[in-house]
């Protein structure tokens, strides 16, 4: 059964059930979430997360979802086991407040053991083992009445095993999985632990518990059950079809294995033939796939978060390529084949391909670079090391080339064999954990901040959500029903404290969307709050960060009166125009580029905006004069600014623009429309009403973000203006400075330019026959040592440019007996140690390398070279006669 066909029964088998209930099937959300625990969505109850703590109310009572995840904790692990992939998809049915354990085992029982003609997956009875909570008697029953499977058939495991939680305040409860016998190949009978023998395909959680502390999935404190129960339960597709398919593991499934296929035809290596080889098949087919779906739904590679964890994946399958044998460009071959196989569900890979490629190419291109400029670091590296008399490579330099350089470890240990020389793998492998610790802590720790926002919870709970009026609206009268001050309730704030501040009704933006929170005021009877910060740490619940700058401000415990609230409205209006710019810069750039050019990101302050955009070339000046002249001419017609709701399907049938990684509900959206179909997003932002209300967009900058990724700046409004006047201000200047007009100062200081160039040219001219007409008297100097003619000579003010010309003009005096040249020269502080051998010394044994690597460390630095020329620099000028001290020993042993 095609991987396809297992998904289409799966969500057809709830959709369809009328005797539980029809479900709502909710199509895969983006693998980006806003979440402050995840960098991506792994588990297929993340979208749903809001509903199970409560934070909005869920559309539906039942619903069904193939959800597109990626987990990489256990990165290294891939294509080593049967199990670790880094994307997956998740099958997955939730109840909010309908069925329960039982509901939940009757669907998955018969989905499960239903015939393949019926619509079911048809697997055997005789090798299930549903496995519950030791002491969940309730679920051992339930078992026993809906499969009709004895007692000794339900296995009963530990919390560890059969217990979840959120890892963090919030439902929990009582696991049960569906494990299935692959036979006594795959380890011990009744050996549960032997992942590989009993393997989960189907996890059940049945959310019962009030969890109140978290100190991992398992391990919690529980406050009594909830007030609703619920149910989320997940299905590894890759699983079911390898299993279905009668496929060893996830990598030969029929979406997976075609990548492999290909792999085998680029490389000539045989997947079968070595586990070696095996593995690093399976790594390029799950990292190209991951990749794949990675920059489809909007990441691009760079060095932290999400769009390192794209760069890793892409550099292992590229590596892994590599040490199969294939050194030319991978990703444009293998690619297209994943598109082709995922793309029968995820029809957005098509539609995105020529963005996709772009990244891809961009991102293998660079790489390639980085391997090339990697070895050379490297073979630097293993100089010094030998240099040195070890042969050794510290684990702190492996860990250097991985990090800095992203030059992966196993590179570095093939070439280290082959330079004579070990890796200190143990220090490489302590530091890399280190670095996961350091990832690690940063997680719990934004675990914790999300653990706190159970006060702003409660407050939402005891009183509803924020009446948020800021589309409508600048000032409210409106009622403190929260007072906060470092997370926890006070009664009073006292002057210049700074707080937070809860309002039954607001006019106030809180920050979303690229759009920073509004400013204002908030006055009350006897003083008056500065708005310092607005936000949602909760949905629905907007909390105000203010400053008390008059009076003493009371609590509502401790007040009954209203305050008014105030936005102030220059700053709500520069932000409206700089919002609208931002969709207007959008679209001219899309306009100009083409449609793949999309919006990755965007901020907005009143008079300010910056875009960030997949592509991989820097602007032209021309086209960043076109793209601010679409701008203004759209500002010119005053084309009419609208919004709508509607749901997010139709939405997208509109042609609206949803962003990547922005969260969308998909019962409603609000979409932004400038000029009809010209821009049209999805945007919660505030705006103007005609699009001339702008004023003006004034491009002033674009530049790389990141690999594949741009970004590009403006002023709008007055800020706008005052931008071209200060600039108009500089032309001024220039024209008083230069006596000429503003339409000739670029050709009048472009002159100058040329005419500076010309007199530095005849400088340095000068400057090197004075150095070469001190050339006689400095090889005039020269000294025999053991038949070799030495110059060694310190040259002030002489720098490593200069140093090096009267170093070969001193070598080229000597003539053809064996002569050797080291001069050092000091300028600005700075250490030039040059050396230079003709031909007859260096058949003496001289050599221009070995002279600078013993010498530079001498002053503080390092160089090397070859035998007739090298160079090194340094830093400590006061160890110049020690380091000339010693050419003469050198030269005598040499």
């Amino acid at each position: 059964m095609s991987t396809a066909e297992i998904r289409r029964r799966f969500t057809a088998h709830f959709a369809e059930n009328t005797e539980i209930g029809e479900h709502t099937v909710v199509p895969s959300a983006s693998l980006l979430l806003d979440d402050p625990n995840l960098l991506f969505v792994n588990a297929g109850m993340v979208p749903f997360k809001p509903y199970f703590l409560g934070q909005a109310t869920p559309p539906y009572d039942r619903a069904t979802s193939v959800q597109k995840c990626i987990r990489t904790p256990d990165i290294e692990e891939v294509g080593k086991t049967t199990r670790h992939g880094t994307f997956f998809e998740m099958c997955g049915n939730f109840s909010f407040g309908d069925y329960f354990k039982e509901g939940a085992i009757t669907l998955a029982w018969e989905l499960v053991t239903k015939s393949v003609a019926d619509g079911g997956f048809g697997f055997d009875e005789s090798v299930l083992y549903p496995s519950v909570l030791n002491g969940d008697e309730e679920a051992v029953a339930l078992w026993k009445k809906i499969s009709g499977l004895p007692d000794d058939r339900i296995v009963r495991l530990p919390p560890s095993e059969n217990y979840w939680s959120m890892g963090v305040p919030g439902p929990g409860g009582p696991c049960s999985e569906i494990l299935i016998d692959r036979g006594p190949e795959f380890g011990a009978d009744r050996d549960w632990d032997a992942g590989d023998r009993y393997l989960e395909f189907w996890n059940l959680v049945f959310m019962q518990d009030n969890v109140v502390a978290a100190r991992s999935k398992y391990d919690v404190d529980i406050d009594g059950p909830l007030a609703q129960t619920g149910i989320d339960t997940g299905l590894g597709l890759e699983r079911v079809a390898y299993l279905m398919q009668g496929k060893a593991n996830m990598y030969e499934t029929d979406v997976v294995f075609p990548v492999i296929e290909k792999a085998m035809e680029l490389t000539g290596k045989k997947y079968g033939a070595t586990y070696e080889d095996d593995v690093r098949f399976r790594v390029v087919a799950d990292h190209v796939r991951s990749s794949l779906m990675l920059i489809s739904d909007g990441v691009t590679p760079g060095n932290e978060g999400r769009g390192y964890v794209l760069r890793r994946l892409m550099r292992r399958a590229i590596r892994n390529m590599r040490l199969l044998g294939y050194e030319d460009p991978a990703m444009p071959e293998l690619l297209p084949i994943s598109r082709d196989k995922m793309g029968e569900t995820y029809t957005d890979l098509h539609t995105g391909w020529d963005r996709i490629k772009r990244v891809a190419d961009a991102e293998e291109e660079a790489f390639r670079k980085t391997l090339a400029a990697g070895t050379q670091i490297f073979d630097l590296a293993a100089t010094e090391v030998k240099s040195s008399g070890s042969t050794r490579f510290t684990g702190a330099k492996a860990f250097q080339l991985h990090d800095t350089y992203g030059f992966p470890i196993d590179l570095t240990l093939e070439m280290a064999a082959e330079a004579g020389l070990e890796v200190d793998e143990p220090g490489f492998r302590g530091l890399m954990t280190e670095q996961r610790e350091r990832a690690k802590a940063d997680a719990r720790a934004k675990k914790g901040q999300h653990a706190d926002v159970s006060v702003y919870r409660g407050i939402l709970d005891s009183n509803g959500p924020t009446d948020w009026q800021a589309y409508t609206t600048l000032d409210t009268e409106s009622k403190a029903i929260a007072l906060l001050k470092e997370g926890k309730p006070v009664d009073v704030l006292g002057p210049e404290e700074i707080g937070e501040i809860v309002l039954d009704r607001t006019p106030f933006y809180a920050e979303s969307g690229g759009q920073s929170a509004d400013a204002g005021i908030i006055e009350f009877d006897g003083g008056r709050l500065e708005v310092v910060d607005v936000q949602r740490p909760v949905k629905g619940l907007v909390v105000h960060q203010v400053r008390v700058v008059d009076g003493e401000f009371r609590g509502p415990d401790m007040s009954t009166g209203l305050v008014h609230a105030q936005v102030d409205p220059e700053w709500r209006l520069g932000a409206r125009q700089a919002h609208s710019g931002t969709h207007v810069v959008h679209a001219a750039l899309r306009e100009v580029l083409g449609p793949t050019a999309l919006q990755s990101g965007s901020y907005n302050r009143p008079g300010y905006l910056r875009l960030d955009y997949g592509w991989t070339k820097g602007l032209t000046p021309e086209q960043m004069h076109e793209i601010e002249e679409v701008s203004n001419h759209a500002l010119r017609a005053d084309l009419p600014v609208s919004w709508d709701y509607m749901t997010l399907p139709q939405a997208k049938e509109w042609g609206a623009i949803a962003l990547f990684g922005e969260t969308y509900d998909d019962t409603k959206v609000r979409v932004v429309e400038i000029g009809g179909p010209w821009s049209r997003e999805l945007c919660g932002g505030t705006h103007v009403d005609h699009s001339a209300q702008i004023g003006t967009v004034v491009v002033t900058s674009e530049a790389s973000v990141g690999s594949g990724n741009r970004r590009i700046e403006a002023y709008t409004g007055v800020e706008g203006f005052n931008y071209l006047a200060r600039e108009r201000d500089v032309v001024s200047e220039l024209n008083l400075l230069l006596k000429t007009k503003s339409d000739d100062v670029v050709g009048r200081v472009s002159d100058l330019m040329e005419r500076l160039k010309a007199a530095e040219k005849e400088i340095a001219r000068a400057r090197t026959a004075q150095l070469l007409a001190s050339g006689g008297s400095i090889a005039a100097s020269a000294v025999d040592v053991n038949g070799v003619q030495l110059v060694a000579q310190r040259v002030p003010g002489v720098g490593g440019g200069d140093a090096r010309t009267l170093a070969q003009d001193v070598r080229a005096r000597l003539g053809d007996a064996p002569a050797a040249v080291v001069l050092i020269g000091d300028a600005d502080d700075k250490v030039a140690v040059v050396a230079a051998v003709n031909p007859a010394g260096i058949a003496k044994g001289v050599k221009a390398g070995d002279l600078i690597k013993e010498l530079a460390p001498v002053v503080g630095g390092r160089g090397g070279g070859k035998p007739d020329f090298a160079q090194g620099g340094g830093t400590d000028v006061s160890k110049i006669d020690t380091a000339l001290g010693m050419v003469a020993t050198l030269v005598a042993q040499a």
